[in-house]
């Protein structure tokens, strides 16, 4: 599972996707990939998810594509059968947590409070999602618990876009940033890709910028 979470790091942005249409899957596939950022969390908010999840996985193999929004066991089961290689949920819920666990896929329940924290340490955790990270407090509430619960690493998100998420990656505690600023369902309909790729491109750059050039994504990239 930790291999899965230095990837994040290496990556650093994660898109988040929500995406109506899986003929859509394969073309935003190449974009992110070709454009810095081989990474997806696909959200379980639309009846596609898991046919997008499969498209991606089958189209670029070398992309790191996981679930996102996962509420159910059932969810679950669909987003490892579509080859899923994470699970993201937007609040900690125990019995996904050890269903996750239990199924040895990587999983990065949503926590906000202190005690949601202390429960996701309960459980075994040592990477937790942040959410909604900016409506939370952000960095400052972060570095707030940071202390007593230092065994966590987070994955903010929620709030988060190419004006502040600079600050974000700078610090040692966040592992990746999850956003969906770069990619929009309108703009594929539209087919603005180069748009998408434009933006894409801007956020890796990011990255680079606070964190370095990234071997793995270079390899990711080279395959």
């Amino acid at each position: 599972m930790q291999d899965i979470f230095r990837k994040f790091r290496d990556v650093g942005i994660i898109p988040v996707i929500v995406m109506e249409h899986e003929d859509q899957a394969e073309k935003l596939a190449d974009v992110l990939c070709d454009n810095g950022l081989p990474c997806a969390e696909v959200t379980f908010r639309t009846n596609a998810a898991a046919k997008v999840i499969a498209a991606m996985v089958k189209h670029r193999p070398e992309m790191l594509v996981g679930a996102g929004t996962v509420l159910t066991i059932e969810e679950v089961d669909a987003a490892i059968e579509a080859g899923a290689k994470f699970i993201v949920s937007p609040g900690l819920n125990p019995t996904i947590v050890k269903y996750c666990q239990s199924k040895k896929i990587p999983v990065a329940p949503g926590t906000q409070t202190p005690s949601e924290m202390e429960q996701a340490i309960s459980l075994g955790l040592d990477f937790v999602k942040f959410f909604p990270a900016e409506q939370s407090g952000g960095l400052n509430m972060l570095r707030a618990v940071v202390a007593p619960y230092g065994q966590l690493s987070f994955m903010p998100t929620g709030g988060i876009n190419a004006n502040n998420v600079r600050q974000y990656l700078a610090d040692d505690k966040i592992v990746a940033c999850g956003g969906s600023w770069m990619v929009k369902q309108a703009m594929m309909d539209a087919g603005n890709w180069k748009g998408i790729a434009k933006l894409v491109k801007e956020a890796a750059s990011i990255v680079r910028e606070v964190r370095g050039e990234s071997k793995l994504v270079n390899h990711l990239l080279a395959s």
